[in-house]
Order: structure tokens, then C-alpha cells, then sequence
């Protein structure tokens, strides 16, 4: 007898585990409504309302039943570990692409900083090269202004004894200092004016020959162009002095007067200069 009293309490202990178990697992009772309005998109987890035979806590729980009960809240959190994942490589992803812009957006800014710079150093020379431009053409017009104007640039003074049309060793002397500064020189005339003492044609036929022995000097001795030489026989035309006086002299003289015009500051492109007068030659 005493044998089945214990095997029933033995049998009783064992059934009141497994009924409060069943009593623990019954679900509790669906909401009404559910929210979706969470991280995860799904329904947030069901929280048991109802307590058991040992309330919230049972001492006899099975392994089976504690992994039936975590089960949906691993898999909740591992939703939750990619939802957390994917964000921050979205995160990622957007930060990347933010910087890429930004940096595009300052190289493509730099690059038309230094498109503004080239073009306001190309604007700079072309206002240099015009305003050289307009100095030359100012020059030039000026030089082709005057390019019909003949200045005195050098003058000699050659004496003749009377009835002679001979040359002197003097007078060759100050020819050749005259003439040699004339090689490979443009735009200059030489005026050759004879003067002779006397009257009427003996004088202007005197003075014309003085002034033939000064041309030919020149031609044959420094090879000066006929063209470019211009002489007249005064006769005894009056000289005036630098008082204004007239004086008249025995003898005869030639006067030998160098001018040029402004072709060679047109060639070179540099402005004509205002010429100096130049202290006579004897």
C-alpha cells in the first residue's frame, strides 16, 4: 500500500510541471490592431499577459520551451543587426558620394579660376600689344607725315681761289668727312650750291663749274648716287649773315648741305626725332 501512495505523489509531481507549462505557453490574446511603424517593418513582439501555476517564473521550464520562447526574439535581433548594417553602409555610401561631389565641385571651381586668370593675362598682353601697336602706328604716321620733309643734318663750306675750280687738299678733307657717314644710308639729299664773284652769266658759269668739281668728287670718290644730288650755280648771289646783314665775299665757295628725311625711322618703326642743327664744316 505504502509503494502506491509514493508512486502516485511521484506520478503528481511530475504532471505539475508539464500542466503549469501548458497553462504558461497558451498565447495571449491577439490586439486589436497591430503597428508595422517600427524599424523592421513587422508587428513588434506578443508579450504574454497571463501567468501560469508558478506565475511568471517556472522552475521546471524545459530546454525545448525556453528556445520556443527566445526563438522570435533572436530572430528579431538578428533583423535588426542587418537593418543596422545596411544603414551604415548606406550612411557610407551617401558620405562617399557627398565628398566625391564636394571634391568635384572644388576641382571644377579651381579650374575656372585659373581659366579667369589665363584669360586676364591673355586680356592684359592683347592690351599691351594693341597699345604697342597704336604707339607705332602713331610713330609711323608721323614719320610718313614727314617723310617729305628734309632736315639739315650736316654742312661743309668749300673755298675756291678766284678763276679756280680746283679742289683743295682742305676741301677734300671735309668732303670725305661728310660723305663717309652716307654708306648704306637711305632718305638724305646733298645740295650743292656754287657762289662766284663777278657778274651776270661769267659769275653764274663760275659758280656752276665750283659746284661740278664738288659733284664729281663725290660721285667718283665715294660712289654717292647722281640722283640724289642737287647742285644750282648761284653766280654772285648775296649770302646773309646771322644778323640778318648782307655781305658779299671775293672769290668763290661752294656750299655742300647733307639733309635727310624720316625713312629711316620709318624702316626701324621707332618715332622721328626732332633734328638738331649741326655746326658747319670748313
Amino acid at each position: 500500500m505504502k509503494n502506491r501512495i509514493v508512486a502516485v505523489l511521484i506520478a503528481a509531481l511530475f504532471a505539475l510541471p508539464a500542466l503549469a507549462q501548458t497553462t504558461t505557453s497558451a498565447p495571449a490574446a491577439a490586439p486589436a490592431a497591430t503597428s508595422s511603424n517600427n524599424a523592421t517593418g513587422k508587428a513588434p513582439l506578443a508579450i504574454e499577459t497571463k501567468e501560469g501555476f508558478w506565475g511568471r517564473v517556472n522552475p521546471f521550464a524545459r530546454k525545448k520551451y525556453v528556445q520556443r520562447q527566445l526563438h522570435p526574439v533572436a530572430d528579431r535581433l538578428n533583423e535588426l543587426d542587418e537593418l543596422t548594417a545596411g544603414n551604415t553602409r548606406s550612411i557610407k555610401d551617401t558620405d562617399s558620394r557627398a565628398q566625391a561631389g564636394i571634391k568635384l565641385a572644388a576641382d571644377k571651381a579651381t579650374e575656372a579660376d585659373q581659366h579667369a586668370i589665363d584669360a586676364g593675362n591673355r586680356a592684359n598682353a592683347a592690351q599691351t600689344t594693341a597699345q604697342t601697336a597704336n604707339t607705332r602706328l602713331t610713330g609711323v604716321e608721323t614719320a610718313v607725315g614727314n617723310i617729305d620733309q628734309y632736315h639739315p643734318i650736316n654742312q661743309a663750306e668749300i673755298r675756291f681761289r678766284p678763276g679756280q675750280n680746283v679742289l683743295s687738299k682742305a676741301a677734300k678733307e671735309a668732303l670725305d668727312g661728310m660723305a663717309t657717314t652716307l654708306k648704306d644710308q637711305r632718305g638724305y639729299v646733298v645740295e650743292v650750291q656754287g657762289f662766284s664773284s663777278g657778274h651776270g652769266q661769267t659769275a653764274i658759269g663760275n659758280s656752276q663749274k665750283m659746284a661740278d668739281a664738288v659733284v664729281r668728287y663725290l660721285v667718283l670718290n665715294h660712289e654717292i648716287p647722281v640722283y640724289r644730288i642737287f647742285v644750282v650755280g648761284m653766280g654772285n648771289a648775296p649770302k646773309t649773315d646771322a644778323d640778318g646783314k648782307t655781305i658779299r665775299i671775293s672769290g668763290g665757295r661752294v656750299e655742300v648741305s647733307l639733309l635727310k628725311n624720316n625713312l629711316d625711322q620709318l624702316a626701324s618703326g621707332s618715332a622721328p626725332a626732332a633734328p638738331a642743327d649741326q655746326p658747319q664744316t670748313k
